[in-house]
């Protein structure tokens, strides 16, 4: 992965709307469930995004470690949480979940230096 992560979620959100324009009842149904499973609960937003950034990590998918890094920072997370996300996807995942691992770090850095907060 060689694109910045400002770019790729900017990248992606430009597709991702077209496919809703395609496909506005399933994004709807989408967008739906991705409310529900966010609402504060039991887990708080920060926490249930830093869980999002360990599966991320785990399913090696490059624009869901851009989306959930943002959200999480949003969302109050410190470059010490994301830390320790990481090395929890490192210790399941090995090997490849530390690469991705490395990237979602690069994700956060990327993304505070563009200016990215709450």
């Amino acid at each position: 992965m060689s694109q910045s992560f400002p770019q790729l979620i900017d990248d992606l959100n430009a597709a991702i709307a077209k496919l809703r324009q395609g496909a506005p009842d399933p994004m709807r149904g989408f967008s739906q469930l991705a409310r529900e499973a966010l609402k504060p609960g039991a887990l708080d937003v920060k926490t249930k995004e830093l869980i999002a950034i360990a599966i991320a990590i785990a399913a090696r998918c490059d624009g869901c470690v851009g989306f959930h890094v943002k959200a999480a920072i949003k969302a109050g997370a410190t470059r010490e949480e994301v830390l320790e996300t990481v090395s929890m996807a490192i210790y399941m995942g090995a090997g490849p979940s530390m690469i991705y691992a490395a990237e979602t770090l690069r994700a956060f850095d990327e993304l505070t230096a563009a200016g990215i907060d709450a």
